[in-house]
């Protein structure tokens, strides 16, 4: 009887409780996405790093920013340090990745269960209409001679 209680505190109770968990759902997965997007320039940077200073000189002096201070080393030093960073970005990537698939596979079973489908809005509605019907809105440009004064007008 205990587990009944459980589960009907994990259950929402009205709409409103629905729409609500459904979007922390959706801004969690959006969350997760942004992480995803930020490591994965933050790997893009090691890598460039790493190229940049791998054809140097392993005893010509480098500078690396460990935790706010810049502090004075060499390459035969920062670069495998820099490769260890690479390598453990990389990793929380995989789990994320991991992470986004679960949570992509909780919110379908959440829609499904509580059938519930997005609404496409107004604006949404009325650029399907355009594209249906080729009714596309645009700026009309007068001659390349023309002034921008008789192009405002017109």
């Amino acid at each position: 009887m205990a587990s009944k209680s459980e589960a009907e505190r994990r259950e929402p109770g009205n709409e409103q409780a629905i729409a609500n968990l459904y979007a922390s759902m959706r801004t969690e997965l959006n969350q997760i996405h942004s992480k995803i997007t930020e490591l994965e320039m933050e790997v893009s940077e090691h890598s460039l790093v790493m190229n940049a200073i791998q054809p140097l000189d392993p005893s010509r002096r480098c500078y690396r920013m460990i935790g706010g201070v810049l502090v004075e080393r060499t390459i035969k030093e920062v670069l495998p340090a820099v490769q260890r960073n690479k390598e453990g970005i990389e990793e929380v990537i995989t789990r994320l990745n991991e992470a986004l698939e679960k949570k992509k596979k909780e919110i379908s079973e959440f829609e499904a269960k509580y059938k519930i489908r997005m609404k496409k809005s107004d604006n949404d509605l009325k650029d399907d209409s355009n594209k249906k019907e080729g009714n596309a809105q645009g700026v009309l440009v007068g001659p390349a001679g023309s002034s921008e004064s008789q192009v405002l007008s017109s």
